[in-house]
């Protein structure tokens, strides 16, 4: 059977001598959204950093494309197409919204304005706010930016770590409506999430883990209507 279009297959490792992934497995195909969800602890984000090339592993793999990645740094996976935006410290406070979203094109040699129009066509209030500092801006709009600058890379992959912590409901609903929207283009979306009954009702694939391992693997809407999976992490 062929690969997804990114694995991280059988992962093991962590932080100095503990592994905090024991063996998990993530993955996401070409143009969908698949979502790590779990208690607090369960080795989401590591798994997220595992992934991009941040954790070093002790066991398993990682895989582009059919391509195997997992002695690459995370910058060389930037340039294989690959983007992450962390949960914090995601922008540059003190540049102007244009700024950021420049620094966001620093691999490419080409043209960059059109890019430019998408991202503003995805994020309206940035173009309106784009000489602004981004650190006046509020904490949904620094999201924007965040992951507005990680799509100036042009990236095949967009893996967003706790893309909504922090904001309200109603900005919750809409970055998840850009998320959707942006998987539509082509691009695979990974992302990690507390906010898990919403996040797995956007999902493609969903992911659950617990103490860095798989305890289910199914599309969104299946593990929505598992009835251990909503008592034990969804709140019932």
């Amino acid at each position: 059977m062929a690969d997804p279009f990114l694995i991280g297959e059988a992962m093991t490792g962590g932080y100095g001598a503990a592994d905090i992934l024991q063996g998990c497995t993530i993955a996401v195909e070409k143009g969908q959204i698949a979502v790590i969800v779990g208690p607090n602890g369960a080795g989401k984000s590591t798994a997220m950093k595992a992934v991009f090339g941040m954790l070093r592993l002790r066991k398993g793999q990682v895989r582009l494309g059919g391509e195997d990645i997992t002695a690459l740094s995370p910058q060389a996976r930037v340039a294989k197409g690959m983007a992450f935006v962390p949960q914090t410290q995601n922008i540059f406070t003190s540049m102007t919204v244009e700024e950021n979203l420049e620094m966001g094109a620093f691999l490419r040699r080409d043209d960059i304005r059109a890019t430019m129009e998408q991202v503003y066509a995805l994020f309206p209030i940035l173009r309106d706010k784009r000489r602004q500092p981004a650190g006046e801006l509020s904490g949904g709009q620094r999201q924007q930016v965040a992951v507005g600058r990680a799509l100036m890379t042009q990236p095949r992959v967009l893996m967003l770590d706790e893309p909504t912590a922090g904001v309200s409901p109603i900005v919750m609903d809409e970055l998840f409506d850009r998320i959707i929207d942006i998987a539509r283009t082509g691009i695979s979306i990974l992302m990690v999430e507390q906010n898990a009954r919403q996040a797995l009702a956007i999902a493609d694939m969903g992911y659950v883990l617990v103490q860095g391992a798989n305890r289910f693997t199914d599309t969104g809407a299946a593990l929505m209507a598992d009835p251990e999976v909503r008592r034990s992490f969804l709140g019932g």
